[in-house]
């Protein structure tokens, strides 16, 4: 029974690893075909440092008194389709998921602003004063980019991005200032102290947004790869029908990371 039962597992085992080896013949060859056919595969991590920010900045805002970015991961997979046989020009198309953070304080001066009311409703009108920003969005972005590869150690690319936003938030408070509603000439609220005021501008947000992405690659060995990527937003993070800032505001993030090549 024993030697059955040891012979038994001795044929599991040869097949397991005759049908791992096949697996390995079969990615080998996966990779062969890629290889012959002029694509490449790569798998990206990083993070993103930023913010959003009107360009430049208006004169509504008088100085940035603090800033510091939230924790920003992003996570891509991506093909490149060489055109020459030299691999010195290509077309990389991928799927990244994407997550933009920063906290602010500024001073601010006749700045839109709506704000929850004591009542629970909301007053809009114009802020002079402090104001704290929190900015996250998570995004799920399709970048599309044209590569040249300079030698065997480096590439650099370019292209336009496009972002479905999955979920965003833009709220925060106001602090030692006062409102005038509903324009510059109007009745006057006043904070001090530890007087202050929500809002949030979360469901105003752009569903889609887009921009141009330019970056550098170095490969550090044969599969890992060290990358700067900037991200520019061109489409205001708001939606068109929305007044309440005056100014646009575009994401504009750094991502530094490490790829693997397949």
């Amino acid at each position: 029974m024993k030697k059955y039962i040891i012979a038994s597992l001795m044929a599991l085992l040869a097949a397991g690893m005759g049908t791992a080896g096949a697996q390995t013949q079969t990615e080998h060859k996966g990779l062969l075909w890629s290889s012959l056919h002029g694509l490449d595969y790569e798998f990206k991590a990083g993070v993103n440092i930023g913010g959003t920010s009107p360009m430049p900045l208006p004169k509504e805002i008088r100085s940035l008194d603090s800033y510091r970015p939230g924790l920003a991961i992003s996570l891509e997979g991506n093909a490149t389709k060489w055109l020459d046989e030299r691999k010195k020009w290509g077309i990389a198309l991928g799927i990244r998921l994407d997550t933009k953070s920063m906290n602010t304080e500024a001073t601010v001066k006749n700045y839109g602003m709506e704000i929850f009311n004591d009542a629970g409703g909301r007053t809009a009108g114009l802020w002079t004063g402090g104001v704290k920003t929190k900015v996250k969005m998570s995004l799920l972005s399709i970048p599309l980019l044209a590569k040249y590869q300079i030698n065997n150690r480096w590439q650099v690319s370019a292209g336009p991005y496009f972002s479905y936003l999955m979920d965003g938030d833009f709220n925060g408070n106001v602090y030692e200032g006062h409102l005038r509603t509903p324009d510059a000439t109007g009745n006057s609220v006043n904070f001090s102290g530890e007087s202050i005021a929500s809002y949030d501008f979360s469901n105003e947000l752009r569903s889609f947004q887009w921009g141009l992405q330019v970056g550098g690659t170095w490969k550090a060995y044969k599969h890992l790869n060290v990358h700067a990527d900037l991200t520019w937003g061109l489409s205001d993070i708001f939606q068109d029908d929305f007044n309440t800032i005056s100014f646009a505001m575009y994401p504009i993030y750094l991502n530094l990371g490490f790829g693997y090549d397949f």
